[in-house]
């Protein structure tokens, strides 16, 4: 594309004729020097692009389009070479580019020197923004650069050149400091990255106190832990595991090393390395193969000296989708109606370590939109989620669940999860946000979910209010399941029949799976967790019975006639349906009714 190319298509359209066509040609020489001249001082230091006074930038230079009904622009001229090479004619908004698909491509220098813009890429086609769409050997030279097909789009000259000063620049701008400056701590943030080596890299490190830490963490990650404990004894130092539940032994090491790694730990954490009286918390974000895990450490001082607990919270494990959690189908549709609703409060309950938070965040994960502001109290945050607004607890700055809720309801909240009710004021704010619009989520340790309404109650609550505003309660617990690489058939005996009160017909044994031990369970015949679950939907019937303050054994017989299975009996079915074993089921829900 060439001024007489330009002008030929001005003549086409009638905007000039041929006699101004044939002036302008011989002119163009001349303005051509005159606009280097002027851009000579931008062209300093750039050889490549010197000579590249655009075409456009020639034809627009005269004073031949000033005429009613001739008014040219740039906007005009390109609009009317896109129309000639049969191409869309876009306007680039700098709010609506993608900075990382702009900058990923090809280089700054090459997108100056030929005025394009890569704007999308989607299934293999990177669509470029061009000012000459007729230069065939750019068009070539961007699908082998790039490897992908190209679709041009027509863009104006100074559009794409704001473009590329504004975003370019700015991430040239944004690499150079990153290098230039030194590290500091962002105080703003809960939690540190930290980008875990590679085992290769590990093994050229002569750092062995670094080693050592991040060898455990990725042995900790490829075995499902949940939590790593160490723990130092008179004469040395216990590193134990817990998987699935389960404390395991993992290693021992000297008293020396244990103080070195308690250290590394503090550091990485935030922690006071020097401080080793008093109890210290931090969190880690880990980065291992473009996977990020959150850690949180506490430090308590014991007997021989300082234990490490460090709690590992995978995203793929906290933030599951509810379907995979263990609901039967029934029970999964209602909770879902549930926590559609838009006002109400539902509580998770059980004991520590039953699955609580996993429920919690797989259900605001569901509800979160861009449409509402979720806000979380939480005491301390498990899992950083950029969805939520997440608040800490802190007793030293007098930040407690109540205080939190009482602003947070000022921050005009859609969705509220408040970490756990545990006295009578974070009770009524709880209640009085639910009855004033808000869906309220929280937590309660209840045995099962009709002694939901019993312990509320002991906490002050109204039973009119309690009735008006309570949604349903989940209670829940984790058993493990069955190891599927070494799975076997068993049969229950009489005896354990009986523990569980399970009657067959004609007293026959029940057939259930059990596993063998193999080098996948650590030879527990179990890998993996599921929820059980007791499901109870407040409706009218319920309301009457919380209004008549019924005990949670009345309550509970209510429910069972409305067809609720219970913890006991989620687990029997799932001990029945060959998921998990008759141990388990009689581990986690003795005494349960």
């Amino acid at each position: 594309m060439d001024v007489p190319f330009l002008l030929q298509l001005l003549v086409e359209r009638h905007l000039i004729s041929p006699e101004e066509e044939s002036q302008l040609l011989k002119a163009e020489s001349e303005v051509r020097r005159k606009l280097f001249r002027s851009k000579r001082e931008e062209f300093v230091g750039k050889l490549a692009n010197a000579g590249s006074v655009h075409p456009v930038d020639v034809v627009l230079h005269f004073d031949l389009f000033q005429e009613a009904g001739r008014e040219i622009d740039e906007n005009r001229l390109f609009q009317i070479i896109a129309e000639k090479k049969n191409l869309p004619f876009v306007h680039l908004d700098p709010l609506k580019v993608n900075i990382e698909v702009l900058t990923k491509y090809i280089s700054r220098p090459f997108a100056r020197k030929h005025f394009v813009v890569p704007i999308s890429d989607e299934g293999g086609v990177l669509t470029c923004a061009l000012s000459n769409p007729f230069d065939i050997e750019l068009l070539f030279q961007l699908k082998r650069n790039t490897g992908m097909e190209i679709k041009p789009v027509v863009a104006p000259k100074n559009e794409i050149k704001r473009i590329l000063t504004e975003f370019y620049g700015f991430r040239t701008s944004v690499t150079k400091a990153e290098k230039d400056l030194d590290p500091i701590i962002n105080l703003g943030n809960l939690e540190q990255l930290v980008s875990l080596k590679s085992e290769r890299e590990l093994e050229a490190s002569d750092s062995h106190v670094i080693k050592a830490v991040e060898y455990l963490l990725h042995y900790a990650y490829d075995q499902r832990a949940s939590d790593i404990h160490i723990e130092p004894k008179r004469e040395h130092s216990l590193i134990r595991f817990r998987i699935d539940g389960v404390l395991h032994d993992i290693q021992q090491m000297s008293t020396k090393v244990h103080a070195a790694v308690v250290s590394r730990m503090k550091l990485l954490a935030r922690m006071d390395i020097a401080e080793r009286r008093k109890p210290q918390d931090g969190r880690i974000k880990t980065k291992l193969k473009e996977r990020e895990v959150e850690l949180r450490c506490s430090i308590l001082p014991v007997a021989f000296g300082e234990k490490l607990v460090v709690r590992i919270f995978d995203p793929e494990v906290v933030f599951q989708d509810l379907d995979f959690l263990g609901f039967r189908e029934v029970e999964l549709r209602t909770y879902e109606r549930m926590i559609a609703e838009p006002n109400g409060l539902i509580l998770v309950t059980g004991p520590t370590g039953s699955g609580k938070t996993t429920t919690l965040y797989a259900s605001l994960k569901l509800v979160a939109t861009r449409e509402v502001n979720v806000t979380t109290i939480e005491d301390p945050v498990e899992m950083v989620y950029e969805g939520f607004n997440q608040v800490t607890v802190n007793p030293l700055l007098d930040l407690s669940f109540a205080g939190a809720l009482r602003t947070v309801l000022r921050q005009d909240p859609d969705i509220v999860m408040v970490g756990e009710i545990r006295d009578n004021e974070t009770t009524t704010y709880a209640m009085q946000a639910a009855l004033t619009g808000h869906l309220v989520f929280s937590t309660l340790h209840t045995n099962d979910s009709a002694g939901t309404i019993s312990r509320l109650f002991d906490l002050g609550a109204e039973p009119f209010l309690l009735a008006s505003v309570l949604t349903g309660a989940l209670a829940q617990r984790l058993v493990r399941k069955i190891c599927p690489h070494c799975r076997s058939e068993d049969l229950l005996t009489h005896a354990q029949l009986a523990a569980l009160n399970i009657r067959t017909k004609s007293g026959r044994p029940l057939r259930v799976n059990r596993g063998k031990g193999c080098h996948y369970c650590r030879h527990t015949g179990l890998l993996g967790r599921t929820g059980i679950f007791e499901l109870m939907e407040v409706d009218d019937v319920v309301r009457k019975s919380i209004i008549r303050k019924d005990d949670s054994v009345s309550l509970k017989q209510v429910m069972r006639q409305k067809g609720m299975e219970t913890l006991k009996e989620c687990g029997i079915r799932k001990l029945t349906s060959g998921e998990t074993t008759f141990e388990e089921v009689l581990r986690v829900c003795n005494g349960l009714g």
